[in-house]
C-alpha cells in the first residue's frame, strides 16, 4: 500500500529513534513517504494531498491536535486514517485499544494494515471543522487556552498542568455569573448554558489512565451527544468530575444538566464571544456556532 507518515516531531512521545523504528517497520512491506508538520493546519494540507495523490493510509504520530488536523483533511475520501499514539493523552487512539506505545503500535498497525481493517465512521463538525471524539464550548475550552501558553511544561507535564489550569480558570479566567450560550435544537431552545460538551464518541478524555466518562452512549457510528453545564458552581463541577472518573451516574442525573442523544444538527448562539476548542485543539472565540453530525464520512483505520 502506499502509506504516507505524517510525523509531529514536538509531540511529547515523539522521539527521533522512534520515528525511524516505526519507518522501518512501514517501510518494509509499504510505499512510505514520511514528511513532518512545521505549522499550525499543516496535517490537514498535508492529508489532504495524499488524498489527491491516491495515497491508500495517512498514518499520523502525533498528538490529538494532530491527528484532528489530518483526519479533517481526508473527510469525504477513500483514503484512511491511522493513529499512531505520539502525544500526551491519545484519546482517540486509546478508545480504539490502540496501545500507548508507539512502537508496540505499529505492530498492531502493520497487522490491521495486513488485514485492510478499514471502517468508514461518522465525524462531528462545528461550523465547517471536524472532530473525531468531541468539542467544547466555553469552560473547557478556556482551559485548554490556558495550557497551551504553558506549552512547554504540557509536554512534560500533562495531566497535572490541566488540572492546575482548570482551578485556574475556574477561580479568575472565566465568567461564572453569566451564561454566554442557547443552544437552539430542532423543536427546542435550551437557554443558559455555561459550558458546553458534545460527544462523537466516549470517554471525554483521560486523566492519567483513567477515562472520564460523560456521555457513555456516544459512539462513532451513531449521532451526537450534547451534555450542557447550566452551573458553574465549585459544587456542579467537583461532582461532575468525580462521578465522571467513576459511575456517571451524578452527570446524567443532575438537573443543573442537560443531555440530548442522537442529535444530528443544532446551533449554538453567544450572548457573548465564548471559546471553543475541537478535540483539544483551542480554536477561539466565536458568537455563532453550527453544529452538525457527518456519518460514515472518515475512512479509519481500526485495530
Amino acid at each position: 500500500m502506499r502509506v504516507l507518515l505524517v510525523v509531529n516531531t514536538t509531540a511529547s512521545s515523539v522521539t527521533a529513534r522512534t520515528r525511524i523504528v516505526i519507518g522501518k517497520a512501514l517501510d518494509a512491506d509499504h510505499d512510505l513517504r514520511v514528511v513532518e508538520t512545521s505549522r499550525r493546519g499543516h496535517a490537514t494540507r498535508l492529508a489532504r494531498g495524499a488524498a489527491v495523490d491516491g495515497y491508500d493510509v495517512v498514518v499520523v504520530l502525533a498528538g490529538d491536535g494532530t491527528l484532528n488536523e489530518a483526519a479533517d483533511g481526508l473527510v469525504g475520501t477513500e483514503t484512511a486514517l491511522a493513529a499512531l499514539p505520539g502525544g500526551s493523552t491519545n484519546v482517540l487512539a486509546r478508545t480504539m485499544g490502540i496501545p500507548m506505545d508507539p512502537v508496540e503500535a505499529t505492530g498492531q498497525l502493520l497487522d490491521a494494515l495486513d488485514r485492510r481493517a478499514f471502517r468508514k465512521v461518522g465525524v462531528g463538525s462545528v461550523s465547517g471543522r471536524r472532530f473525531l471524539f468531541h468539542a467544547g464550548l466555553g469552560f473547557d475550552a478556556a482551559v485548554i487556552s490556558q495550557v497551551e501558553r504553558r506549552g512547554w511544561l504540557k509536554r512534560y507535564l500533562a495531566h497535572p498542568v490541566f488540572v492546575a489550569a482548570a482551578f485556574d480558570t475556574w477561580a479568575r479566567h472565566y465568567d461564572r455569573t453569566t451564561p454566554s450560550m442557547r443552544l437552539e435544537l430542532p423543536g427546542e431552545t435550551i437557554d443558559g448554558c455555561y459550558f458546553v460538551i458534545i460527544s462523537n464518541t466516549t470517554p471525554y478524555t483521560y486523566l492519567g489512565h483513567r477515562p472520564i466518562e460523560v456521555a457513555p452512549e456516544a459512539a462513532l457510528d451513531r449521532p451526537l451527544t450534547i451534555t450542557a453545564f447550566r452551573s458553574l458552581s465549585a459544587y456542579l463541577l467537583l461532582r461532575g468530575a468525580a462521578s465522571a472518573l467513576t459511575t456517571g451516574r451524578f452527570v446524567r442525573k443532575s438537573s443543573k444538566l442537560v443531555h440530548r442523544q442522537n442529535v444530528e444538527s443544532f446551533s449554538v448562539i453567544g450572548t457573548r464571544p465564548f471559546p471553543y476548542q475541537v478535540d483539544g485543539d483551542h480554536l477561539g472565540d466565536a458568537d455563532r456556532l453550527d453544529v452538525t453530525y457527518e456519518a460514515d464520512a472518515l475512512k479509519l483505520l481500526v485495530p
